[in-house]
């Protein structure tokens, strides 16, 4: 008996051993929090001004031509061995679609507010033998956001030049707290 409740007290101290993060994790979850939120505030700031001078047609424009070169300009500001980026499932420009790996993790958010659970602030994800992948949800959690990627039929002008200039525009129809993506950072093994 006291052999089966030692061997018990040592698979769950190996458990919990297991569940803490180790020190690279714990690194790789500071870097990521620090990158995510880095993307986030340049592209929020910048899209809200956007809107505020030239409402949502401008923020279009906005998107269309410094989203990307803002991601580029953010990325060289990281560490070495960093690198952020927007993915999703429903992706409005194609550089935005996710991999195979990210598809997982984003179609698990989705579950998992289909069963309106909560989510998680982030995931991390031992991608490969020398990174981690560190997932945030971006959730659609401002009424702004809708005016782009909600139900924007009764704008013929918006919608005739999102179809103008993402063909295969697929990021459409989304509603207050629906998950929209994720910030992606990854991070090399230091």
């Amino acid at each position: 008996m006291k052999l089966l409740q030692s061997i018990t007290i040592m698979s769950l101290g190996a458990a919990l051993l297991l569940a803490t993060p180790t020190n690279h994790e714990e690194k790789a979850i500071e870097t990521g929090n620090k990158a995510s939120a880095s993307l986030l505030k340049t592209l929020g700031q910048n899209m809200k001004a956007h809107i505020e001078k030239g409402g949502v047609m401008d923020a279009l424009n906005f998107c269309t031509t410094q989203a990307y070169p803002l991601t580029q300009k953010v990325n060289s500001e990281l560490p070495k061995g960093v690198e952020v980026k927007r993915v999703s499932l429903k992706s409005r420009n194609p550089a935005n679609q996710a991999t195979e790996d990210e598809k997982e993790v984003l179609q698990s958010f989705d579950e998992l507010t289909q069963k309106n659970e909560k989510l998680p602030q982030y995931i991390l994800k031992d991608f490969n033998s020398n990174s981690y992948k560190y997932y945030t949800p971006l959730i659609i959690d401002k009424p702004v956001c809708l005016k782009c990627h909600g139900d924007i039929s009764n704008n013929t002008q918006l919608t005739k030049e999102i179809n103008e200039t993402y063909p295969q525009d697929k990021a459409i129809g989304y509603k207050m707290n629906d998950v929209r993506g994720a910030i992606v950072v990854t991070i090399q093994h230091q």
